[in-house]
């Protein structure tokens, strides 16, 4: 079932490891198949030097399970509602990686202080609010989730596909699950860029926005004209 949506999650999830976003079993993708409205996940604990395809398990997007013998990651009440409220996109990824998970840790966004980060996420990348204890206590990674939909009320999550979860780590996503691994290697990247920079000048401020527009819009949108047609 799902034999090609299976080989690209695996895909996806070794190459967390091989772009050294992870630690140990510290991280997980996934995959929809939108027309089946079933998702390819990780499972749980599994080491990512014995994972193969056949491991992964697929669910339904109310949590269960469909095909497979493990357990799903923990964190898959987290990605199932964002594939509930996001209806674009194809593939999720969460990771601990060092710099993303520092920033969240902060409570802070991470604002758009050059123009690698302008290439990919079209201003800062939101942090949420930290979860009440009634929400960590009942039904914890849903509510994670939650959170996440709620600081995207009016964000969109297409044009900023990541999020810092506050006091946790970095979720982002993408068309399909190898483009969400690519995200996150990429919030990766512009946070440490920006915990350099902060470093050398507290006051650091966010780019203009017309130079924001500039580099996000020829990447991004109908009158984009960087790379081939």
């Amino acid at each position: 079932m799902l034999e090609k949506l299976r080989e690209e999650v695996f895909e996806a999830n070794l190459e967390l490891q091989r772009r050294g976003l992870v630690v140990y079993t510290w991280g997980n993708v996934s995959g929809i198949d939108r027309e089946q409205g079933l998702v390819v996940i990780k499972p749980s604990g599994v080491p990512y030097e014995t994972l193969t395809p056949q491991q992964l398990v697929i669910v339904n997007l109310d949590g269960e399970i469909v095909e497979g013998d493990l357990r799903p990651s923990s964190d898959l009440p987290t990605h199932l509602e964002l594939y509930r409220n996001f209806p674009n996109i194809g593939g999720v990824t969460h990771t601990h990686s060092t710099y993303a998970t520092a920033w969240a840790q902060t409570m802070f966004e991470l604002p758009c202080f050059g123009t690698t980060h302008a290439d990919h996420f079209y201003g800062a990348v939101p942090c949420t609010r930290p979860l009440t204890n009634a929400e960590v206590e009942n039904n914890y990674e849903l509510n994670t989730g939650k959170v996440i939909v709620e600081t995207f009320a009016d964000i969109d999550p297409d044009a900023v596909p990541a999020v810092l979860v506050a006091q946790h780590g970095p979720f982002t996503w993408g068309k399909n699950a190898a483009d969400s691994v690519k995200n996150s290697v990429v919030l990766e990247e512009v946070a440490k860029m920006a915990v350099f920079a902060v470093s050398v000048n507290p006051e650091m401020r966010s780019v203009p926005q017309y130079l924001l527009d500039k580099h996000y819009l020829r990447k991004h949108g109908k009158n984009a004209y960087y790379g081939q047609n």
